[in-house]
């Protein structure tokens, strides 16, 4: 019982939870690469994520961007084309890339 009413007033608690003064969202610039092949990017990747989600992969391998490319299609249901993934990679790969194919 003691369990159960230390639950109800944790829970309801955070009802009343209130911060003084504004919030200020910190904002970040990444710097984006702008190339052939920028447009299937902005149209497949940036709908769900921010262009720092991909930035901060680092330098990596085709190989590895496919997967990546691969990983939102097979995943997370991204409605991305065979054609788009390509040209998606090979963006990918061009300006983030470690210029290793694995």
């Amino acid at each position: 019982m003691k369990k159960i009413l230390l639950l109800a007033v944790l829970s309801v608690g955070s009802l009343f939870a209130q911060v003084k003064g504004d919030v200020e969202v910190p904002y970040i610039a990444y710097e984006i690469k702008m190339g052939q092949g920028f447009d299937a990017i902005q149209a497949n990747c940036l709908m769900c994520h921010s262009f720092g989600y991909m930035i901060n992969q680092g330098p990596q391998s085709k190989e590895f961007w496919a997967k990546k490319v691969d990983k939102m299609i097979t995943h997370f249901k991204a409605p991305i084309t065979d054609e788009d993934a390509k040209i998606c990679t090979e963006y990918l790969f061009e300006h983030y890339g470690n210029g290793k194919l694995k």
